[in-house]
């Protein structure tokens, strides 16, 4: 599957976008393990979340899809885990293996998480190191990828862990599996990362205190089932932003987007590009803070981006490059060496996309130089990897000429419904088959 992408008249509208990946995952594992039903609105039913789905159901949690997007769990408690019958395959999705490993590195049975190829090629060793410090028995390919195998019976114990770089998997998988160890298990970070893991456990009764960094919970606490109502997700909503602030004339609304502050990373660097944007009708939904976010058609200047807000917009940098090649003068991207470990190697990809699309950019270890430009016409291979696909086909709107981007299946993984969501807008994004 390919994207045809045609230069676009991107007009004034008002769209939702699907929910929260994050979250929904959350949603997902920690209702499960929770006591009582817990039922979810607004979940994602992209392929990453589906598999989570599949992963918890074959470890005996009761799962029942009431409608596109209402889920129904009925939890087994912090100790009905079953033993699966198969080894649990989590398709494309990093959070859902680091944060399942967490959640079975404590079990009385033994479990193998697989995926695939792209997640086969994902490093691991950030997760396993913590957990054996805790006790658990995890083993890897040699290069510490999948597939892992998790060894059952072993007694957890808490630690206390200094992440060496900002990851809200690593942490989340660490806090998971302090949940059955003894004593207390605390995580420093050293920048700010998502918070929705602490967040949902807290709101099923769980005691997670924070200060100065520092995450802890007591392990053996029980988690009680509750509403959860999940957010539109700020990462497909920076699609349809970046849309508008490219486009000649646009005012776009986006509904009901998750604006939690471990996240909005992607909306102040837009903004101190010289983006249009602005938040309305706040409110909290379920302990997460949500909003309308109104974009306009702004015109974006390049600049240093501050690398206290990397971790805040570590999934939207596809997004960045592209607004930076956009924008008058230079970027310069730095501290961002965690795209190169993502479904693809973000920097690399993107760096390819934009050259082929007749902008200059300067690649470094850890960042990059985006130099602004016009987009021409031309033909970009997304690498397999769905926020690399959406970012280029933005692109395209843009450009003088159609973009062909190559190989985009993957943009069901987070994003079902993306060309008929952009279409509302005005872009002409088509699917297309094998050419």
């Amino acid at each position: 599957m390919h994207f045809q992408v045609n230069p676009s008249k991107v007009s004034d509208a008002s769209v939702t976008v699907p929910g929260d990946k994050s979250v929904s995952h959350r949603a997902l594992m920690l209702g499960s393990i929770a006591t009582g039903r817990t039922k979810i609105k607004g979940f994602l039913t992209g392929e990453d979340c589906l598999a989570t789905m599949a992963a918890m159901q074959s470890l005996g949690v009761e799962i029942k899809q009431l409608s596109a997007t209402e889920i129904s769990i009925q939890g087994v408690g912090l100790h009905g885990l079953q033993a699966p019958t198969a080894d649990l395959d989590l398709g494309n999705s990093g959070t859902a293996m680091r944060l399942i490993a967490g959640l079975l590195a404590g079990q009385e049975f033994s479990s193998v998480l697989t995926g695939d190829e792209s997640l086969s090629g994902r490093p691991m060793s950030r997760i396993i190191m913590p957990l054996k410090l805790m006790g658990a028995n995890i083993e890897s390919d040699c290069d510490g990828t999948p597939p892992l195998q998790i060894s059952g019976g072993r007694q957890l114990h808490g630690i206390h862990y200094d992440l060496p770089m900002a990851s809200a998997q690593v942490k989340s998988a660490v806090l998971l599996a302090g949940l059955y160890a003894g004593g207390v298990t605390s995580v420093t970070e050293p920048a700010m990362t998502r918070d929705h893991t602490e967040r949902m456990l807290g709101s099923m009764g769980v005691t997670v205190s924070k200060s100065d960094g520092k995450i802890s919970l007591q392990g053996g606490q029980q988690l009680q089932g509750c509403a959860v109502n999940v957010p539109a997700d700020l990462s497909s909503a920076s699609f349809v932003m970046l849309a508008a602030l490219l486009a000649e004339r646009a005012d776009v609304l986006i509904t009901n987007v998750g604006v939690n502050p471990t996240r909005t990373g992607v909306i102040e660097i837009l903004q101190g590009m010289g983006g249009d944007i602005t938040l309305g009708n706040m409110q909290l939904l379920g302990g997460e803070p949500v909003a309308d976010i109104r974009v306009r058609s702004s015109r974006l200047h390049g600049g240093d981006v501050a690398p206290a807000l990397v971790s805040l917009a570590i999934d939207e940098f596809p997004v960045l490059f592209v607004a930076a090649a956009a924008a008058t003068g230079k970027t310069i991207f730095s501290g961002i060496a965690e795209l190169r470990v993502k479904e693809s190697d973000r920097i690399a990809a993107m760096s390819e996309g934009l050259r082929n699309l007749g902008i200059q950019v300067d690649e470094s270890p850890d960042g990059a130089i985006v130099h602004g430009g016009q987009f021409c016409g031309g033909t970009v291979q997304s690498h397999g990897d769905h926020r690399i696909a959406m970012s280029l086909a933005i692109a395209g709107t843009v450009a003088s000429e159609s973009v062909l981007i190559k190989n985009v299946a993957s943009v069901n993984t987070s994003f079902p419904g993306f060309c008929q969501c952009m279409a509302s807008v005005g872009a002409d994004i088509s699917p297309i088959e094998d050419i």
